[in-house]
């Protein structure tokens, strides 16, 4: 006793109609293109496939009006930094430096008593990310070289500016680029 009735060639051939077996298939749209471009896209990791329809998706979201204020105010605070100090910040980034400097500055932001904060900082780069973070909180920072016995000091001088109100983000620079680094930025 049979369970199923025979099939006929018509309802065999449909069973099998997909590629390569059934009837020819018309060429889609990404067949008739530069076939190295849509490569690169059909052949794509699920996993970079999934983040990337969710950052679009998120892209999206934000379009549509919603705007962080604290987002806001670090992307404002990052774009004061001069170009090649963000630079060097997003290369090379030594969060428990750039923690310590950001320590001591917020500190000196908030008591608001000393009118100038002076960290003796003697390797050049150091320097360089100090002068960025001072950038980051819009304070003026300024490297001065005293000579003793033969020596000479760095000592690096950070001023509030005269006119700008000095506002603490919420979101610290280590933070910022430590999430930039991990892409959630």
């Amino acid at each position: 006793m049979e369970l199923v009735p025979r099939l006929d060639a018509e309802e065999i051939r449909g069973l099998f109609a997909p590629p390569p077996w059934g009837d020819d298939v018309p060429l889609s749209p990404f067949c008739m293109t530069n076939i190295g471009e849509w490569d690169k896209f059909r052949n794509i990791d699920m996993d970079k496939q999934a983040n990337i329809i969710d950052r679009l998706n998120r892209r999206s979201v934000k379009r549509e009006g919603h705007v962080d204020a604290d987002k806001m105010a670090v992307m404002n605070a990052w774009h004061r930094i001069d170009c090649r100090t963000r630079d060097a910040l997003r290369r090379s980034f030594l969060v428990e430096l750039i923690e310590s400097y950001e320590a001591c500055i917020r500190v000196f932001i908030q008591d608001g008593g000393d009118e100038v904060l002076s960290l003796r900082v003697q390797d050049p780069f150091h320097r360089l990310l100090l002068h960025g973070v001072c950038e980051f909180y819009n304070l003026a920072s300024v490297t001065e070289t005293e000579s003793k016995d033969a020596e000479s000091f760095k000592t690096t001088k950070i001023k509030k500016k005269k006119m700008a109100v000095v506002e603490l983000p919420n979101i610290t620079l280590s933070n910022f680029l430590r999430m930039s680094k991990e892409g959630v930025w």
